[in-house]
Parts: C-alpha cells; structure tokens; sequence
C-alpha cells in the first residue's frame, strides 16, 4: 500500500528515505517532511508505530505492549503537539507514586524539586529513618557527580557500594530499574540507570517526574496522528514494504533500484544488519510479556500503576474500565509458564476480590536490547548519506521511546546538515 506518489525532491532539493516506521522512523520523517525534504517512509508491517502500536486481538484493540512515559520526555511531547496529538489532553499526568501490594508507598507532591523528592523518601511507608537519611544522602551526592560514575558495572554492585541494601532497594531502585531498561538488576548497567535517575528523580524540574499514562492505544498516541501528518504533508507511506537492497555511494543511496539524496536506517537492531552488514548485532535480548485482565468496570487500583512484589509479578498498569495490563520484563521463570497459567497465577497475586472474565498474553520474546554495562553502541553516520535511528544508537538511554524519538530527530537534522 503506497500512501501518496513521490512527489520529486522536495522544496529543498532533499528526497529522503526512512526505513522503519517505529518511534524513531517516524521522528525522522516528520522533522525531514517539516523541514520541505521529499520523504518515503518504508514500512514492513501493515501499520507504523513498531514496538509501540495498536494491535487488534480476538476483536478488542489493544497495545501490543505496555510503556511508561515520564515527564521528561520532552522530544517525545514536542513531536506529539508537531503532528497535532495534544499530549494534555491524550496523556494523564500523575505525581509519581512508587507503592505495590506489600504495602510500600512513596509519592512525590507537587512541590519545586528537590524537595518533593526529599519529601517522598522522607515519608516513604514501610522504611526506618536510618535507610531514608542515608538513600537522600547518597542522591545528593549523585547530583553532585552530575550522575556521572567513576566507571560502569551492574546495578546491583553498585547498590551494593552504595549502601542500598534495605527495604528501598527491594520495593524501589531494583523494580524501577527492570521497568526503565528490562534488565535485571545484577546485569544491568548502573551508568544507565544513573542517566534515568538523572532525567526522573533527580532532574531540577519537577514535572519530569510525574508519570504519563495514555488515556488511549498507542496507535491513537502517536503513529495514526503521525501517518495523518506525513500524507497531508507530501510525505509517502509505503505500508508492507520490505526494503531488499541498499547501496550508498558518493552521490546517492540506492533502495531497491530507486535513488535517494540521502536514507536512514530506523529498523529494530536485529533487522539493520541484513541492510547494513556493519550493523550486524551484537546484542543480548530481554523478552517482555504484557497480560490483559478484563474485571468489571468498577474495578480499579488504588494508583494507576502498582507494583506486584510476588513469585511471578512486576508492574500492574490501570487501563481504565476494569481492564489491567500486568508487565513482565527481562527473563525470568514466567518464560516456562503457559498463557492461562500465567494469567491465573498473576490474577491470584493482584487478589482484587473479583475474577476476571477476560484475559489476553502478548510475549515478544526480543523485545528490548539487554541494558549491561559497557554496552558499545553504533554510530549514527553510517556513511556520507546514510544515518542510523533507533533506541539502541542513543547512548544515553536503554530501550526507551524517548531514546527512539531522539535518535530519529538527531539523524534527520544531519541528513539536513549534510551536503
């Protein structure tokens, strides 16, 4: 399916190919078509939006997997008010909440930081005075390194030097760490880790800790407004379109015998090395599974999102309507559990009081890239006229859209910049 014909080479001379439509494809196709460059955007699937859509499933739309979206996220909101998707009005802001069904709770007012953090750990239920003073400590002194580690290693060593070895770290840094790089703490990269804490907790603008929940499917969020844009705009969209060769010379990239001024490579990591076999992985997976339970409608949490500190439970996301999205991330003994045994075992963990009378298990097993230490990333010229976006080539970040939306931006305005 081609959206629109090609329409030459743009007001600027520039005609762009973009391959992948995710996150990061289509931040660089919207700020190349801004900007008045021809773009064809290539597409291997029926619709954009990559590990971030809307999937249609035994006929219910739903996500095809479960993300947290942070106030920090700054790119990613600009992008969403670029294309007309008001993020005010289709993102819920909550003051984060860190509490799960222990009985732990940490929440943030709405003060200037620092102080809604020092408040939070201050009043944290369920941790004694000495852990709290010491965990403020040792933030302070974090945002006096500027987050920046003498060296990295796991996460959990670091814990370990630092002293967090109570109540915090098992009800706090530990889970926030599998949810932010959906890797385990004992082989996650504290350097990473330290960067989200950085933009999160310890940022100096409080809005960048509140928590974002979509108020509807991801597909709505961001891809359906963003593929309305780029067609209005004289972009082309061409849906189920596996790009089979690319050459880049010295005046032009090639794709499957068609010339471009210039193209960016915006597929998962796994598929880049078939089109640019310097890409070729090297990279360890962490799988993720997202369980829908459907209760009655009048069934909600005391918070939209809640932790789930049991055998086989991580994060519970509040859908709204009775409908629950527990997510499972990095591996671990739910991999050997059959969909209705998981969902059981994980409805008898949230024990509402109710059964529900839907449910619904997406895995993906190579979801995200594993976040380790020392992970070396590729860069994001790959050539004179071809570029990289994707999660995996901003450094800064594990697998997160913010990262995707990022990179995409920062490879389109060199796209821009070149020759």
């Amino acid at each position: 399916m081609v959206g629109r014909q090609d329409l030459g080479s743009g007001v600027n001379g520039r005609r762009v190919a973009v391959i992948g439509g995710g996150w990061a494809g289509i931040a660089a196709a919207v700020e190349l078509t801004a900007a008045g460059a021809a773009v064809t955007l290539f597409e291997a699937g029926r619709v954009l939006g990559g590990r971030a859509r809307a999937v249609e499933v035994a006929g219910r739309r739903l996500d095809n997997g479960q993300h947290i979206l942070l106030g920090g996220y700054r790119d990613t909101m600009a992008l969403m008010r670029q294309i007309g998707a008001d993020p005010d009005r289709l993102l819920a802001r909550h003051p984060l909440q860190i509490m799960d069904n222990t009985g732990f709770r940490l929440t943030l007012p709405r003060w200037p930081a620092p102080l809604n953090l020092a408040w939070g750990l201050l009043t944290a239920r369920g941790v004694g005075w000495r852990e709290k003073l010491r965990t403020a400590q040792w933030m302070q002194g974090l945002k006096h390194q500027e987050f920046c580690l003498s060296g990295d290693r796991s996460v959990a060593e670091w814990l370990d030097a630092a002293g967090q070895t109570g109540c915090l770290r098992r009800h706090l840094w530990e889970p926030l760490c599998l949810a932010a790089l959906n890797t385990p703490a004992g082989e996650a990269s504290a350097q990473l880790f330290a960067n989200v804490l950085r933009d999160s907790l310890g940022s100096a603008r409080r809005a960048d800790t509140d928590l974002l929940l979509p108020r509807c499917d991801f597909g709505r969020l961001l891809a359906e407004p963003a593929g309305d844009w780029l067609l209005a705009h004289g972009a082309t969209l061409r849906y189920r379109t596996r790009v089979r060769t690319l050459h880049a010379g010295i005046e032009a990239v090639t794709i499957d015998g068609e010339n471009y001024t210039a193209a960016i490579i915006a597929t998962a990591p796994q598929h880049a090395g078939r089109l640019w076999p310097a890409l070729a992985e090297n990279l360890e997976y962490q799988p993720i599974a997202t369980i829908y339970l459907q209760y009655p409608p009048t069934i909600r949490l005391p918070f939209p999102l809640l932790g789930l500190r049991g055998p086989y439970g991580q994060w519970v996301v509040d859908r709204g309507d009775g409908l629950l999205a527990c997510v499972l991330s990095g591996h671990g003994a739910w991999e050997e559990v059959d969909d209705d045994s998981l969902a059981q075992r994980l409805a008898e963990e949230l024990d509402l009081g109710a059964q529900p009378g839907w449910q619904q298990v997406i895995r993906e097993k190579r979801a995200t890239f594993s976040a380790r230490p020392n992970l070396p990333r590729p860069p994001t010229t790959l050539a004179p006229r071809l570029f990289l976006a994707s999660d995996h080539s901003w450094a800064d970040y594990p697998a997160t859209l913010e990262g995707a939306v990022r990179s995409g931006r920062r490879a389109a305005r060199l796209v821009l910049a070149a020759e």
